[in-house]
């Protein structure tokens, strides 16, 4: 058998055919990473919306203390 100077490219071991991969996968764009950029989506999301939700409960807090002090 012969010995092939190149670890990476090993002669007289049956190989095969390599599966077709597309330009995205190739770029390590498969669908697990679809995955991964859809759950993080979600978490900005919920951030955004608790985020949201705090500030309008802050503004309504200034409207009301406003309020007091207009009263007053």
């Amino acid at each position: 058998m012969t010995v092939s100077k190149n670890i990476n490219n090993p002669v007289g071991q049956g190989g095969g055919q390599r599966k077709r991969q597309s330009r995205a996968e190739r770029q390590n764009n498969g669908p697990h990473r679809n995955l991964d950029r859809q759950g993080a989506a979600d978490q900005k999301a919920e951030l955004v919306r608790k985020m949201r939700e705090k500030a309008a409960a802050a503004e309504g807090a200034t409207a009301q203390a406003n309020d007091d002090t207009a009263q007053s």
